[in-house]
């Protein structure tokens, strides 16, 4: 029996640009250091790192 744990989906949204002023993709939000290290990431981290790009569109949503 395979009881391999499905990887988590990258939020890639292939607008790969990087803001600047906030060190994150506009696409993905994203830092670059989170965008690096992806690969890399186990599944715990990248269910963290969702959770942070969650927060920050809320925040940068809330912005005028």
């Amino acid at each position: 029996m395979n009881s391999r744990v499905p990887e988590v989906p990258s939020p890639c949204t292939n607008v790969c640009t990087l803001d600047a002023k906030l060190g994150l993709c506009r696409g993905c939000r994203r830092t670059l250091q989170e965008i690096g290290d992806w690969l890399e990431m186990s599944n715990e981290e990248k269910l963290q790192t969702l959770e942070r790009v969650a927060e920050r569109k809320r925040c940068l949503s809330e912005l005028p």
